[in-house]
């Protein structure tokens, strides 16, 4: 009788070759000192380096060690999902690939979940990131806390231990931009964040600019949240009503023959104010429009091309 694993670990990769061996060696000695059956899952993001190769080596040596590919990169949160699907373990830890999310952290992590906690979460201090990155990472958050309704901490991020029962129910949320933290947020469960330490990263830089950001964010809001809908309706009703306002001004000036003749200046402003507003809002309703277009086309969030256990 095969033994029930009690851990599963799931990392993204993308442009890791020279930092997955380092990787699957750390999580095995931190998982021996834990004394658990235990599984590791990599997730190759259809990389353009040598990670796929060099994933394929660590399967054949190392039995605990399951290999995804994906047919193309679909991006991180696709790829958590991938490796979510396939995973065995009552636990299951969540990790970026770059070793800034430390091994030895998931001891802590885990000891902290037989608490009674389905979630705990990594929260991390004295971030080993530029300033710039700590910048707009916390204005990302921002932005995206108030559009979405939802708060979410800018030091927490994929990084975490979660119950196998959390993980099902987020594979059953049928979104196709998918966004791990957010998933998890939502599920709810008991959970809680503890301070782990942050690392510098080893080698290479982050794949997500300030544009992918800005996109993940918009993307994201527009799919789990209809706030800015409601926002420029607040903002039409606040309009309709001054400009009511000011037709009762203009119909008594004009009663008492105090409206001289109006110029074209005047009349040019309103014509393209309104006009912009309008023209957002179909704008934003379009979005919206799209998102549900893409919803019922039913496309896999991810597809696998190959996979070595």
């Amino acid at each position: 009788m095969a033994e029930t694993i009690e851990i599963s670990i799931v990392s993204p990769v993308y442009k890791a070759e020279n930092i997955v061996d380092d990787l699957v060696l750390r999580l095995k000695e931190t998982l021996k000192i834990l004394n658990v059956v235990y599984e590791i899952i990599l997730v190759d993001d259809r990389s353009p380096d040598g990670s796929w190769e060099k994933m394929k080596q660590l399967s054949k040596t190392n039995p605990e060690v399951k290999s995804i590919r994906l047919s193309r990169n679909f991006g991180q949160h696709p790829a958590i999902m991938a490796g979510l699907s396939q995973a065995k373990g009552n636990w299951i830890v969540v990790m970026d690939c770059d070793l800034q999310d430390q091994p030895k952290e998931i001891i802590k992590l885990y000891n902290k979940a037989q608490e009674g906690f389905d979630v705990v979460l990594a929260k991390r201090t004295k971030r080993k990131d530029s300033f710039l990155k700590k910048y707009t990472s916390k204005l990302f958050y921002i932005f995206f806390n108030y559009f979405s309704g939802i708060s979410i901490d800018n030091e927490i991020a994929n990084f975490g231990v979660y119950h196998k029962k959390v993980i099902k129910n987020v594979l059953q949320i049928g979104d196709k931009i998918s966004f791990f933290p957010l998933f998890v947020n939502w599920v709810g469960y008991k959970q809680t964040a503890i301070h782990v330490e942050h690392a510098e990263r080893i080698e290479g830089k982050s794949s997500y600019s300030y544009l992918t950001l800005f996109k993940l964010a918009f993307n994201t809001i527009i799919s789990f949240s209809d706030r800015p809908l409601r926002l420029f309706l607040n903002f039409g009703i606040l309009v309709s009503t001054l400009s009511f306002l000011a037709a009762i001004y203009v119909f008594f000036q004009a009663i008492f023959n105090k409206i001289e003749v109006m110029g074209y200046a005047s009349i040019f402003i309103g014509i393209c104010f309104f006009s912009g507003i309008i023209i957002t809002i179909l704008g934003i309703t379009g979005i919206y429009l799209g998102k549900v277009f893409n919803q019922v086309k039913n496309r896999p969030l991810y597809i696998v091309d190959e996979l070595h256990d």
